[in-house]
């Protein structure tokens, strides 16, 4: 039995890996669509909850508060952080958005009654000061709009963490769904009052990509990590997502990342490792 439950926590942890790997690839493909955010945000949702929906077939949706409250959470995130890096630095919309699992620890041992333990609060103090290295170049004041938008945005990422958490005996995938289709339909309709996209095969190859890999294969591991780790602890896994996006930038354009942003990014890394090492080798009635 404990061993069953140390693989599945292995395992949770390794999708919330992935999940943030493939979350990180939004800025390579984001950058070859010359369209307004929120149309790359509606057609990136549409596309990926038809991904999600071949993954489930037949669809559970029941609306209970958690369902349709962790869609709700999710929808909103994605479509305050397309408006937060609209309004200020995108280096700042990543910093604020990740103050997150301070907020998911919160809300978890409110909501969940699952409590963050030390190492946890330890990888939080290592992940903010990796975070502000990785960034250190880029950091700027922005404006005051966009950084409360991007806190809102860490708000109810946290919401969403511990929600879908909440459906950890069900299914959480039902809420992927229903946020892909909230965050579609929002997405969409203000298009219809914004010039429309350009058509291009190159701008519907990315937006396949993002649809397809980025949030539709991304929202099923996430989906499965949630059932298997604690709110909190996914919520740490993904700080490695910012990580991640020298590394794109690298293989796409040769372009190699600063001394900071390495520094800044194996502390990360080390941190959300030591921290899920030490949470994977707790005795499981602890």
């Amino acid at each position: 039995m404990v061993d069953h439950k140390a693989r599945e926590l292995k395992l949770g942890i390794w999708a919330m890996a992935v999940t943030a790997f493939l979350w990180s690839s939004a800025g390579l493909f984001i950058k070859v669509i010359d369209w307004h955010p929120f149309a790359i945000a509606g057609m990136r949702s549409l596309v990926s909850s038809l991904v999600v929906l071949a993954w489930l077939k037949k669809p559970h949706i029941h609306w209970s508060p958690a369902q349709v409250g962790a869609a709700l959470a999710q929808a909103a995130t994605m479509l305050l952080f397309v408006a937060a890096n609209k309004t200020t630095t995108a280096a700042n919309a990543i910093l604020l958005q990740y103050i997150g699992p301070v907020f998911t620890a919160i809300i978890g041992a409110w909501l969940l009654k699952e409590r963050a333990r030390w190492e946890h609060w330890v990888a939080f103090i290592f992940v903010a000061g990796g975070m502000v290295l990785l960034f250190m170049d880029k950091i700027g004041g922005g404006r005051l709009l966009g950084n409360v938008l991007a806190l809102c945005s860490g708000l109810t990422f946290s919401f969403c963490y511990v929600l879908l958490r909440k459906q950890k005996d069900a299914s959480p995938l039902e809420s992927m769904l229903l946020a892909h289709w909230f965050t579609a339909a929002i997405g969409l309709a203000v298009t219809l009052f914004l010039p429309l996209p350009v058509f291009t095969w190159k701008a519907a190859g990315a937006i396949a990509m993002l649809g397809i890999f980025q949030v539709g294969l991304a929202a099923i591991l996430f989906a499965a990590a949630i059932k298997r780790i604690t709110a909190v602890t996914a919520n740490l896994v993904a700080v490695i997502e910012p990580v991640f996006n020298p590394v794109w930038v690298f293989l796409a354009l040769g372009e190699r990342p600063g001394i900071h942003a390495v520094i800044g990014g194996a502390i990360i890394i080390a941190a959300v490792t030591g921290a899920s090492i030490i949470s994977a080798r707790r005795p499981s009635n602890a």
